[in-house]
């Protein structure tokens, strides 16, 4: 990618995705291995001529672990937070805390500059109202079966569940998101989860699964309680231990609908493949639930049929409700 390139992405996100007023101070939260694009959104405010703090962390162990403290109230007090970083803070406290005071928050977990280039470049107002169709058919319904070609069959309910529309559009005070995004949704009811799935696309923090053994975890009381797979399984399970039992929670479900977002081995852009689905496992706190750890790790599934309700939302991938 050329330099212009990630100039005119990172110009983007500011201008549309963030919608950057006169006068509002940025914090670009960045660490070690994605300061390119953190020095790439900082020079962007800079031209804007916003009042811009750029700070760069130590790469952090898991997704969903703080930022260090003076981090967490430079955010607070910030109007707009960018963080690009390699593990993401969209499920943390300190995340939660900005929005609470007022701050508008993009988090970029482990984005590529080949990423920016092309998902920002994408028509964002169709995505957001392809996103904003699926939560709301969503919010209408109460069970959910998830089955795939790879073997995935397991409910969950979702009734009296908000979800949450992440449309890549992060213009009013408290608000959140990915950037690049689009994706719908929500927590499964904690304990309802039965079945198994196969992530057979990637998973946070592993990669792409595309050309490798699948994950199975098998699923009971909304726990996780086997995964299997080869390598990639020990990883995960590793993980999971060192985060506690609670970590076994499944925590989100959520459908991808960025149709020029494709299988990288980055979560970021991976789970927001229009045609996909992903199930977490980990926090669920900043989506309304009570499991507060410090990892949250999507498994993205590959060619979903999904029934709400017993009727069809997708069908092998394609949605079929919008």
């Amino acid at each position: 990618m050329t330099e212009s390139g990630l100039k005119k992405a990172a110009d983007t996100a500011l201008e549309s995705g963030l919608r950057i007023r006169e006068g509002e101070t940025i914090l670009i939260c960045t660490d070690s291995l994605l300061k390119k694009i953190g020095q790439a959104f900082h020079e962007a405010a800079v031209r804007r001529g916003n009042e811009t703090i750029y700070v760069e962390i130590t790469p952090r162990e898991e997704n969903g672990e703080d930022p260090p403290e003076p981090v967490i109230e430079a955010m607070k007090a910030s109007d707009v937070v960018i963080a690009p970083t390699s593990k993401s803070l969209t499920h943390t406290p300190a995340r939660r805390a900005a929005c609470e005071a007022g701050a508008r928050v993009a988090t970029l977990p482990g984005i590529t500059e080949e990423t920016m280039t092309r998902c920002l470049a994408a028509d964002l107002l169709k995505i957001a109202e392809r996103t904003q169709a699926v939560a709301e058919i969503l919010d209408d319904a109460k069970q959910v079966r998830i089955t795939s070609p790879a073997g995935t069959d397991i409910s969950f309910s979702i009734e009296g569940v908000k979800a949450i529309a992440s449309k890549g559009l992060i213009h009013n005070p408290g608000e959140y998101g990915n950037l690049p995004s689009g994706e719908a949704y929500l927590m499964p009811v904690e304990g309802s989860a039965e079945g198994v799935f196969f992530v057979d696309g990637s998973m946070a923090s592993i990669g792409s699964l595309i050309d490798s053994e699948p994950l199975c975890i098998r699923v009971e009381k909304g726990m996780a309680i086997e995964i299997s797979g080869g390598e990639p399984a020990s990883q995960l399970t590793d993980r999971l231990e060192q985060a506690g039992s609670l970590s076994r929670n499944i925590a989100e479900f959520g459908v991808g609908t960025n149709d020029a977002a494709i299988i990288t081995g980055s979560i970021l852009e991976d789970e927001k493949v229009s045609g996909t689905i992903h199930l977490a496992l980990g926090n669920n706190v900043s989506m309304g639930g009570s499991v507060d750890v410090p990892l949250h790790l999507d498994g993205l599934i590959m060619r979903p049929t999904v029934e709400l309700d017993g009727k069809l939302l997708m069908k092998d991938g394609d949605l079929v409700s919008i």
